[in-house]
Order: C-alpha cells, then sequence, then structure tokens
C-alpha cells in the first residue's frame, strides 16, 4: 500500500505536458511584459531626484527621501496594484471602466439604458446582500452619477499620464548627451528627444506584440544593469543605505521640514509612475505573468537602483539634479547611457497601450466619441491601436517637451498629492488639470449628449401596434427586398421610423431593426451575439447584436448572412410553432431569401438636436457641443463591414 502512496504521490508531483507548457506560455507573457506594462515605472529613476526641489539636503534627508520611495513602490505599486487591485479584473480586463462595469453589475447602478445586459448566461446583479456603501448607490442617482465622474476622471488621468511619461522618460534620458559633451545644447536635446517620440509613435500601427518583442530584451538589460550600479554604488559609497527602510527617518523628516517636506512628495511619488498599467493593461496579457514579471525582477530592480542612487547622493549631496547619469561610473557610462535612452523610448509604450485600451473600453460603453479601432492581433483581442488617438498623443507628446523642455518643469506635473500639486501650478502642475479637464469635458458631453437622445427615443418611441396602424395606410407599400432599419431602442421602434415611413410611403417586404448593444460584460459568446426576435407583424423582426467592451468591433465574415442564417434558424425552431418545419415556416425562409436576391439596404437615422429658444443656457452649451463631436465621428455601420452604396442616411430633428 505504501508503494502505491509513492508512486501516486510521484505521478502528481510530475508536471503534465500542458502544465510545462502553460508554465512556459506564462514565464513568456511575463518576459513581453517588460516592454510594454513597466517601461514607465522601471525608468522612473532617471527622473525622480532631478524633479525634487531640494535644497542643500543633509544624510538624513537622503535617507528619509529613500524611505518614502521604499513604502511608496511596497505600498501602492507592490501591495495595492500588483497584489490587491490586479484581482479585481473582469474576465481578464483590467482598467477603470472593467472596475466600474464589474461595480455595475454587482449593483444596480447602470446609468444609460444601453447597459442593460440580455444575456441568460452574464452574471446576474444584486444577488449578494448589499452593504450601506451599495443601498446607497442603489438609491441616489446622485451618488452614481459621481461615480461615473470619478471613473471619467480616472481615466482621463491616465490618459494625461500617456501624455506626459513618454516626454519626461525620452527627455530625462537624451538629457545624458549634455555631461559628456557640454557644447551640446537645451534645445538639441529637445528637437533629438522629440524626434525619438515621433518615431515610437509611428511604430504603434504595427501592434502590441511586435512592439513587446522588439523592446522586451532592451528593457531586460536595464532592468538588470541598473541594479547592479545601483549594487556598486552602495558598497563603494554607503553599505549601511538599507537602514532606510525603518519609518521613523520619514517621521523625523516630516518634523524637520514641515512644509518644505510635503512639497517634495511631488517628486518622491514620481518612483510609481506608470504603475497603474499593472491593471489597465491585463487584457494586453494577464495576472500571473504580470505579476512574476514585478515581482521577481521589477520590484527588486527598483528598490536597489534607487538606493545606489541614494548612496552616491549621501556622498555627492549636491548631485541631485543629474542624479541618475552621476552615479554612473565612468567605465559603463556609455553602454548605461545608450541601454537608458533605449529604455526611455520602451517606457512611452507602458501608457500608450494603456491608453489604446481605455479610449476603446470608452468607446463601446458609449462614454467616449467612435473613433478608429483597430484590432493588431487575430489571438488576442486586448491588442488594439487607434490611429486618431495615436496622433493625437504624438502631437501633444511632442508639444511639451517643445514648450517646456525641462524634466524638472514636467516633472512637476506628475504630483499626486494635492497639496504638492497646487504650490507648482505655475510651474507645470496645470498640465495634467488641462489634460483631464479637456477628457473630461469631451466624455461628459458625449454621455450627456446620448443619455438625452436615448430618453427621447424612448419617450416618442413607435410601438409595433402603431407600426400596425402606419402599415395599414393604403398608401403606403411594401416594396422588396431586405431592410436593416437600425435603432438605439430595443423596447420599442426608433421615432425615426415614423418619420421614414410618412415620408418615402412604403417599408421593405422585409425589415430587420437592428439595434447595437454594448454590454457591461468584457465578451459575449458566439452564440449569444445576435439575439433575433420575432414580432406578429409579417416580415417584420427583431434583431440584437450583443458586444462586451473586450470584444472585436467587427464581424469575421458577412454581417447580412450571419443575421439572415439566425433568422432563419429561429424561423424554423420557433417555439410557437407545433411543427418546426412546417409549410408555412418554409413559406417565410422562401420569402426571406425572395427578398435578399431583391437586394439588401441599411437605414440608420441621422438625427440632431433642435436648440430652440426654450432650452437652458447648459442644454445650449452641452447639447450644441454634443451635436460637434457627433457630426465629426466615426459612424458605427462600418464595424459591420456595410458597403457604402448600401446605406441609407435618414434626417430628423429631436426637440431639446
Amino acid at each position: 500500500m505504501s508503494n502505491g502512496v509513492v508512486l501516486n504521490l510521484q505521478f502528481a508531483a510530475t508536471p503534465s505536458p500542458q502544465g510545462k507548457e502553460k508554465m512556459r506560455d506564462t514565464f513568456l507573457l511575463a518576459y513581453r511584459t517588460l516592454g510594454v506594462v513597466f517601461g514607465g515605472l522601471v525608468t522612473s529613476p532617471l527622473y525622480v531626484y532631478p524633479s525634487m526641489p531640494l535644497n542643500s539636503p543633509t544624510e538624513d534627508d537622503y535617507l528619509a527621501i529613500y524611505s518614502i520611495m521604499f513604502w511608496t513602490l511596497t505600498l501602492i505599486a507592490l501591495l495595492k496594484y500588483a497584489i490587491i487591485a490586479i484581482r479585481a479584473d473582469d474576465h481578464g480586463e483590467g482598467g477603470t471602466f472593467a472596475l466600474y462595469s464589474l461595480l455595475c453589475r454587482r449593483l444596480n447602478i447602470g446609468i444609460l439604458p444601453s447597459n442593460q445586459v440580455y444575456s441568460s448566461s452574464l452574471p446576474e446583479r444584486g444577488v449578494e446582500p448589499q452593504t450601506w456603501l451599495g443601498n446607497l448607490f442603489e438609491r441616489s442617482i446622485v451618488a452614481r452619477r459621481v461615480l461615473l465622474f470619478v471613473a471619467m476622471l480616472g481615466t482621463c488621468m491616465i490618459i494625461g499620464d500617456g501624455i506626459l511619461t513618454p516626454a519626461i522618460s525620452v527627455l530625462s534620458a537624451m538629457d545624458g548627451l549634455r555631461a559628456p559633451f557640454p557644447s551640446v545644447s537645451k534645445s538639441l536635446v529637445e528637437t533629438l528627444s522629440a524626434v525619438v517620440l515621433i518615431v515610437l509613435f509611428l511604430l504603434q500601427k504595427f501592434g502590441t506584440s511586435r512592439v513587446s518583442f522588439l523592446f522586451s530584451p532592451i528593457m531586460g538589460a536595464w532592468t538588470l544593469s541598473t541594479p547592479l550600479v545601483g549594487i556598486y554604488s552602495i558598497i563603494h559609497h554607503y553599505p549601511s543605505i538599507f537602514k532606510a527602510i525603518s519609518p521613523h527617518y520619514i517621521f523625523h523628516f516630516f518634523w524637520r521640514n514641515g512644509k518644505a517636506g510635503w512639497l517634495l512628495l511631488g517628486g518622491t511619488v514620481l518612483c510609481i509612475t506608470g504603475s497603474e498599467a499593472m491593471f489597465a493593461d491585463l487584457g494586453h496579457f494577464n495576472q500571473r505573468s504580470i505579476q512574476i514579471a514585478f515581482l521577481f525582477t521589477i520590484y527588486p530592480s527598483l528598490v536597489l537602483t534607487y538606493a545606489g542612487q541614494t548612496a552616491y547622493l549621501i556622498k555627492n549631496p549636491n548631485d541631485h539634479d543629474d542624479g541618475f547619469y552621476k552615479f554612473i561610473p565612468t567605465s559603463v557610462y556609455w553602454p548605461i547611457f545608450i541601454i537608458s535612452t533605449s529604455a526611455a523610448i520602451v517606457a512611452s509604450q507602458s501608457l500608450i497601450s494603456a491608453t489604446f485600451s481605455i479610449i476603446k473600453q470608452s468607446v463601446v460603453l458609449d462614454y467616449f466619441p467612435r473613433v478608429k479601432v483597430v484590432h493588431t492581433s487575430h489571438n488576442k483581442e486586448g491588442e488594439v491601436y487607434s490611429p486618431e488617438v495615436n496622433y493625437i498623443l504624438m502631437v501633444l507628446c511632442v508639444a511639451v517637451i517643445l514648450i517646456f523642455g525641462d524634466g524638472k518643469d514636467i516633472g512637476n506635473a506628475f504630483g499626486v498629492y494635492v497639496s504638492a500639486v497646487f504650490t507648482k501650478f505655475s510651474e507645470g502642475g496645470w498640465i495634467p488639470f488641462a489634460i483631464s479637464l479637456v477628457l473630461a469635458f469631451i466624455m461628459f458631453g458625449w454621455f450627456y449628449g446620448r443619455q438625452r437622445k436615448i430618453e427621447y427615443e424612448i419617450t416618442q418611441k413607435i410601438t409595433f401596434h402603431r407600426l400596425e396602424e402606419l402599415l395599414a395606410d393604403p398608401s403606403v407599400q411594401r416594396v422588396p427586398g431586405i431592410c436593416f432599419f437600425y435603432t438605439n431602442i430595443q423596447d420599442g421602434l426608433t421615432p425615426i421610423l415614423g418619420h421614414y415611413i410618412k415620408n418615402m410611403k412604403s417599408l421593405h417586404k422585409v425589415t430587420i431593426f437592428t439595434t447595437l448593444r454594448y454590454l457591461l460584460v468584457p465578451k459575449v459568446d458566439p452564440h449569444e451575439r445576435i439575439v433575433i426576435k420575432k414580432s406578429n407583424l409579417k416580415g417584420v423582426y427583431g434583431c440584437v447584436i450583443q458586444y462586451g467592451y473586450a470584444d472585436a468591433l467587427h464581424f469575421e465574415d458577412d454581417f447580412v448572412n450571419q443575421v439572415i442564417s439566425s433568422l432563419i434558424l429561429h424561423i424554423r425552431n420557433c417555439s410557437g410553432n407545433l411543427v418546426p418545419d412546417s409549410q408555412e415556416n418554409e413559406l417565410e425562409v422562401s420569402i426571406l431569401e425572395e427578398a435578399r436576391c431583391a437586394g439588401v439596404v441599411h437605414v440608420r437615422g441621422k438625427t440632431r438636436f433642435y436648440i430652440g429658444l426654450n432650452c437652458g443656457w447648459f442644454d445650449k452649451i452641452m447639447l450644441g457641443f454634443y451635436e460637434f463631436m457627433h457630426s465629426n465621428c466615426r459612424s458605427g455601420l462600418p464595424a459591420l463591414r456595410v458597403p457604402l452604396q448600401q446605406r441609407i442616411e435618414v434626417g430628423m430633428l429631436y426637440e431639446a
């Protein structure tokens, strides 16, 4: 019996081929995260010390600063993001709106009608006992709007980081040319930094996978070389640096320096720049790969690098304005310069990728104007690229470099603590506020306009009974062909339909009222993508096309054929018929096939708000801004690959 037990234990301890392959894939993903997720975080030593407004710092000051950075990395980057926040994923997706959508499903706090879930396989909401906070959100529309605003603000701040991180990373790295070559001017460094960023943004169209395999070796070299230099610096300058881990240095520092010590927080928190990408980039990778990469490479690398920098500065207290390159030994200066410059280029990638993911989630949840979203990988739906967003980021990053041109001024823009930020407002601290304010205004303006439009359509909707009355008019003809009539509401028909029938005096023999529904779930099962409903009117059907915010926004095959195939299957399996293959069903199918041969047309509304004199000033501003965005954004039909010659737009004014 004991032999049998031993054999069983040995067998259980032997990894299966599938387990080995899965482990190998996880380590491969962990390697790729170095080039995409952790670029901004691991290169922060380039600009943390130069961004601090230090004035004759003492040994105790430097020990306290290192203690603050160590505990900031440990509590926020390690504990908050790598251990806690990363577990709050939404079926593998991360980011602010992924967390918001998860809350909406667990609590009854969805605001837009488009956020309702129509799939039986999706998780139910409100099945667990609610806390007082959950009850507050469910009862109060104000609390729900505040929560949505916080989600929008968090999204805008991350996008703002996607502009500032590339600028400060590349500029700080290229500034290393000025130490060995004093003749190199500041303007030349700025120009070279701008050129590097332009090339980086032009590479984005090739996708995250190709970019990460190109950049991961560079970040691997950086992650390994900087802690080695840090260890060398610790041994030669201040071997007892790790005594600074004791928090008592922090308390004594604030006791001595008061307000001046508080202002330094705006620089010390730069050590966690880009740590939010661990959560935002979950759609590109997975939890295990990100945790492995951070715990075993990134975190030790940062702790040792900052320790080495601090050890050098304790012996050379006035070199803090160039706190990175000064602590590099002369014998390895140029290899480290090449690695650091390359790593700074890669650093820009982490939040650029996160920005693409966040914008895509915002678009599909109807919180942001529609922009072009390209899926750059057939195997990983989270890998996306948006040309419009990419070029806007490029212009803004280059503008930040050319306007400010000083890493310290850009560093001031990163201040996280409110009091530190406001004291540096005139020195660059206004940048994230301006960026966030503009983005939040865009998101809220779009959200408000879409909500008002849906409210109007629900109020003025056409019922099937009213449609029957319209079709009973002898002057209304049923013309050959299939018409996909797009509507934003499911419980009823869009008021554009009544406008269309009254003016066109016709309706196609087969009319499919189609609703594109974006759900607060990451993905919708393929068999639940198309939901067909049959009405009591001859040749009139309902079709709901369901997407999750992590789904591709296009059909792999022909959209019309998929819908018609689903419709035929629904007709033949309709539970209302005693005999599924009856003559009546086959006649209905033959009418459908005949209509398809006659031609297909897609009708969508081109609606605008009529902003009259009775509208308040708030509606005039917000709805006018919404109309401007709506007239310049992309249509939802290209995602379905609808040919241009098959599209018809029906104009109608909605009274605001």
